[in-house]
């Protein structure tokens, strides 16, 4: 990364304030030659090969290797303190810009050979699109309408892993770490964050998050707005302009189909894409979800609004919830939806320019260490090409996230 004198003391500066969380000599250190080789050029940012770049005499090299391996593995340093510094850093230049937008939740695999890298097994990963070994991450970032930053990020134990003492031991799980589901983990990065003081603004995700009813009622307890997928065999009860239910319950693919009946889906543009506008049509209806949650349905569950999603498909593909305080316009809440595209975005910079899945350590520390090392770079990262490119130069720019840093 090509930096002016400028951006460079800014780099120094921004460096020094992550050196103050981490306080030792040595782990600042360390950070600092670690972080210097996630954004540098190089095919492989694993651990020897950043030493090996960063010290080309073998006997420097091996010294360097073993300095970064006990920083990522061994050093006990906090990654919340770390990540929260970093996120402060970006968050403040995106906001002067403009204001945050929305939350995303999402996973993303770390595709595996071996059996002993912590949380690996065959599971399902939209990375592959298919059930492969992996490990697999959940994350959580912050948009703004041209930017978007990922702010935390925990690793998925399956159960396989989670009460495994033998594996807890060899992987060096800490004693407080439990099984926990994703949404479970969604959870947790969403109380962080809200304990950190980042800006609140409504929560996406996908269906695998959306169809759990207990986590879109831990959003709303929390004071979050939402937007999220649900399966097409997700149960609801038509409502009223009062919100009063309306006939039986049914699935939202076969009111969907009613609606086409209708004529009730009208055609919506909520971008420009590369090559062509992108537009589907939609219907939004009133809804009371269906589902036994303990909940009266008459009076305590929320009522949500239906976004059905029909591409150019024989019937409709695509299903969302949304719960919102705020009057949104059909069109604004379409468009809210289809922002979750960015966290696509994000794992691309991610694991393409800064080696985010480039990790060979198999165990829980050094994993989170290292997710704190890239998330801290491409915060900075953020926070320059916001610097460099205003809003309308930005839509413009090369999608090359160090390019527009540099």
């Amino acid at each position: 990364m090509d930096l002016n004198l400028d951006g460079q003391e800014r780099l120094s500066e921004y460096f020094s304030s992550i050196g103050s969380v981490l306080k030792n000599k040595k782990r600042r250190a360390s950070f600092a030659l670690y972080a210097y080789g996630l954004v540098a050029e190089g095919e492989r940012k694993s651990v020897e090969p950043i030493a090996t770049r960063a010290c080309p005499s073998p006997e420097g090299a091996d010294a360097a290797h073993q300095r970064l391996l006990h920083f990522l593995v061994d050093s006990n340093w906090s990654d919340r303190d770390v990540r929260r510094e970093a996120a402060r850093y970006a968050l403040a230049a995106m906001v002067e810009r403009e204001p945050v937008e929305s939350w995303i939740v999402d996973d993303t695999g770390f595709l595996k050979q071996g059996k002993h890298s912590v949380g690996v097994q065959r599971q399902y990963t939209g990375s592959a699109g298919k059930v492969t070994n992996c490990q697999v991450g959940v994350s959580l970032s912050v948009a703004t309408r041209t930017e978007r930053l990922p702010v935390d990020f925990e690793l998925y134990l399956p159960d396989a892993w989670a009460n495994d003492p033998a594996r807890r031991h060899e992987a060096r799980i800490p004693e407080s770490i439990a099984f926990k589901t994703k949404p479970e983990l969604a959870l947790d990065m969403i109380d962080r964050a809200l304990d950190d003081g980042l800006p609140p603004a409504p929560l996406l995700a996908d269906a695998y998050y959306g169809n759990s009813s207990e986590f879109r009622n831990q959003l709303r307890l929390r004071g979050l707005d939402y937007a999220v997928g649900i399966d097409s065999t997700t149960k609801v009860w038509p409502v009223d302009v009062r919100d009063r239910r309306r006939g039986p319950a049914l699935s939202v693919r076969d009111l969907a189909l009613q609606i086409i009946e209708r004529g009730g889906f009208r055609r919506v543009t909520w971008r420009n894409g590369t090559k062509q506008q992108l537009s589907a049509r939609f219907a939004v209806r009133r809804v009371l979800p269906f589902h036994k949650d303990g909940w009266d349905p008459a009076s305590e569950r929320e009522r949500v609004w239906l976004v059905c999603e029909w591409p150019d498909d024989t019937e409709p593909a695509k299903y969302y919830f949304v719960a919102t305080l705020e009057k949104l316009g059909k069109k604004q809440m379409i468009r809210l939806i289809k922002e979750r595209w960015k966290t696509e975005r994000v794992y691309e910079d991610l694991k393409g320019e800064l080696g985010l899945d480039h990790y060979e350590g198999r165990r829980f520390p050094g994993w989170h260490h290292h997710v704190s090392a890239v998330l801290c770079c491409y915060a900075f990262i953020v926070a320059e090409r916001v610097r460099r490119f205003p809003p309308q130069a930005r839509r413009q720019e090369s999608h090359d996230p160090l390019a527009g840093a540099a």
